[in-house]
């Protein structure tokens, strides 16, 4: 190679340590209000390039105090490598525009994993310590809006955490409970969890996957205890929301739940041209009305419109 040659690729080479440097040292871009997004890989482009932080647009105005029309103030609960903008960017915002006061967290934040190195990607650690967060959380938001209970809206661990929570102090501070594709039974995400069961590479899931992601698999120990009372507390309504699509809580009807006030519903019953999976289910119209009804009872029908899986 030439000197000259050799003096351009140094001067390139120096120029890209630089503008990698300045990117790695210069914080997050942040948003002054993130967007609206109308389905989850738009959502997900954003919180992965954008805000990993960004709120859902409608969520934590923490001046907002429930009417008489919607009392309770709605928690919306992110699912494992998921965050609280890219689950629900569509689904908070509709609840804001009907009077909700909408509140969403990201909790189980654990770089110890592989996964959980990616900023955006939360809900990865103990899903007994993120009942602890949901916990806080809660008590924070009942004491700025002077309630005393919240409804739940949670999408895969994001239905399952909420019930460690209620087992331990927070059936008295939850009147409703919605899930979405939730791993109540545990998984076999479409036999992997399975496979790797018998390969003897499940103990191994905590340092790539996370903590929670071991806890969700079909027979583990965490869901072994969490359902040995029953699926249900006394005194909390529950809706559980399911899709025949779902890649990820499979079998679809282990998200299902058994006991008093329990309503289970599968979007495609009465609407085949639903298609939405695992990841898409949030920003679907039919499953959004669903959620509207699990809130209140006297909500409409929920509607029936083509709506495409991401996979």
């Amino acid at each position: 190679m030439s000197n000259r040659r050799r003096r351009a690729l140094s001067a390139i080479l120096a120029a890209l340590t630089t503008v990698t440097g300045a990117v790695l040292a210069a914080p997050p871009a942040q948003a002054a209000t993130a967007p609206e997004a109308p389905d989850f890989p738009a959502a997900f482009a954003y919180s992965q390039f954008v805000d990993p932080n960004a709120t859902p647009p409608g969520a934590n105005d923490w001046t907002c105090r429930p009417g008489a029309d919607h009392p309770r103030a709605v928690v919306l609960v992110h699912g494992t490598w998921e965050n609280r903008y890219d689950n629900f960017a569509r689904l908070s915002p509709s609840l804001k525009r009907d009077g909700y006061c909408v509140f969403a967290l990201n909790y189980g934040e654990d770089p110890t994993s592989v996964f959980g190195l990616n900023p955006a990607f939360k809900g990865t650690g103990d899903i007994r310590r993120s009942a602890q967060e949901l916990a806080a959380f809660v008590d924070r938001l009942t004491a700025a809006t002077g309630t005393s209970e919240v409804d739940v809206v949670g999408h895969s661990q994001g239905g399952l955490m909420p019930r460690e929570y209620l087992r331990h102090g927070g059936a008295a501070k939850v009147h409703t409970l919605v899930t979405l594709g939730a791993t109540h039974h545990g998984t076999t995400l479409s036999g992997i969890a399975t496979l790797a069961g018998e390969l003897g590479l499940l103990p191994y899931t905590d340092v790539l996957l996370g903590k929670a992601a071991g806890q969700q698999v079909r027979g583990s120990e965490f869901l072994t205890d969490l359902n040995a009372g029953g699926d249900t507390v006394p005194g909390v309504r529950y809706l559980v929301i399911a899709t025949r699509y779902d890649e990820v809580t499979t079998p679809y009807e282990s998200t299902f739940l058994t006991g008093e006030a329990v309503r289970n519903v599968t979007l495609q019953d009465g609407c085949e041209i639903d298609l939405s999976d695992h990841l898409s289910m949030s920003y679907s119209p039919r499953a959004i009305g669903y959620v509207k009804q699990g809130l209140d009872p006297a909500a409409p029908e929920p509607p029936c419109v083509p709506h495409l899986p991401v996979f």
